[in-house]
């Protein structure tokens, strides 16, 4: 058996498939995409397969994994390792249909039944949280995430922090003392700032702060840790284990969220995860992305100790033109209960994709970029 064939499709809302096809007909499906930049990835994800795997045996999975990252004098960063991520994901989908068998139990066999999964509020500038909290959690939800703020100065008012205080009270107020609420910092926040967001969102127990600064200020981490109560979250713009090494080795975090289609894939994912479980830090993937992505996710979370909760994307601020379930043939898979997902048992990830519908779907002009967002003054703000 050997790979013969690989086509990619950007579809909305903002997501990049692959489909990787073998010698004896087998198909597997991956999701190799930085958000804003698909077309770059593709390039990248071309280049790969045209250097490295057509014509390969797609069963030794460690070996491409090390030769597509090692082969490379220049290595890491967004693009080559969501590039890599996706073929991962496909190398993992094909070997378990191989062997008839879903991905978690070729990683050594499931240490839970269930995911819980968490449920976006608010949008990008957080608003009418308190409403939406409620109705997320009448739908079933024990935990939501929101943005903390809009842009902020590097030092803001008094009002700006005021006004975030307010937001996750009326979540509290709605929802009460037993649905957890996680606020995303979104690496809008200047190290000052994020000491002062974090004292003033303390008495609302936030079940963590993510991305308190941005991942290239990680050596705050440890002092914005040691000033709160309030478990510390990153790694969504960390993409390999030597960067989650610097921040587990200076004890700076205590939940890191590595993405699967950012983070070299599922292959890496559960490396991380592992390092990560010897340092007592839990795991929670992020994945604000598609069903290929989400699925790659559950299956390490299904194997994975430290595994703590899953963030998806239904109902997203992103996915006004196209949702999770739309590419699936069959979307109960994803269904939700009481806050949680059960873990798929089908061969490889577990979900069947819809081809006809994402070949569909790659035909509609697909041109996702995130906001540039400006201060008063006309200079750049974090989005």
């Amino acid at each position: 058996m050997h790979i013969t064939d690989y086509e990619l499709f950007e579809v909305p809302p903002r997501w990049l498939f692959l489909k990787l096809t073998t010698s004896d007909g087998r198909v597997g499906w991956g999701e190799p995409v930085v958000e804003g930049r698909a077309k770059t990835v593709a390039a990248a994800v071309e280049e790969l397969l045209d250097n490295y795997l057509l014509g390969e045996d797609p069963t030794r999975i460690e070996d491409h994994w090390q030769t597509m990252y090692r082969g490379g004098f220049y290595r890491g960063g967004p693009v080559l390792m969501s590039a890599i991520a996706g073929i991962d994901q496909t190398l993992w989908d094909l070997k378990g249909k191989q062997f008839g068998a879903p991905v978690h139990e070729l990683l050594g066999g499931r240490a839970r039944d269930r995911v819980r999964v968490y449920q976006w509020i608010g949008g990008d500038r957080p608003a009418d949280v308190g409403e939406a909290a409620r109705e997320k959690v009448d739908a079933g939800f024990s935990a939501l995430k929101m943005n903390a703020t809009a842009e902020l100065e590097s030092i803001d008012s008094p009002a700006a922090v005021d006004a975030a205080a307010e937001r996750i009270a009326a979540v509290r107020e709605a929802v009460g003392d037993e649905v957890d609420v996680g606020v995303d910092f979104h690496g809008r926040v200047a190290k000052p700032m994020a000491r002062r967001l974090a004292a003033a969102l303390e008495p609302y127990d936030p079940m963590f702060i993510e991305e308190p600064v941005l991942p290239e200020n990680n050596d705050a981490l440890p002092a914005i840790r040691a000033s709160t109560t309030i478990p510390i979250a990153t790694g969504e713009r960390m993409y390999s284990r030597w960067d989650f090494k610097e921040v587990l080795e200076a004890d700076a975090v205590d939940l890191i969220q590595p993405d699967v289609s950012h983070a070299g894939g599922i292959t890496e994912l559960k490396k991380i995860a592992s390092m990560a479980e010897a340092y007592d830090v839990s795991v929670a993937p992020h994945c604000p992305l598609g069903p290929i992505a989400l699925a790659s996710c559950i299956q390490v979370d299904a194997c994975t100790p430290n595994a703590l909760i899953q963030e998806q994307s239904l109902d997203i601020h992103y996915n006004e033109t196209s949702d999770v379930l739309d590419y699936l043939a069959d979307p109960s898979v994803f269904e939700y209960r009481d806050g949680f997902v059960e873990v798929p048992d089908g061969d490889g990830l577990g979900i069947e994709i819809d081809e006809e519908h994402v070949r569909e779907q790659a035909e509609e002009d697909v041109d996702w970029h995130n906001p540039v967002w400006r201060h008063d003054d006309g200079s750049v703000a974090e989005w």
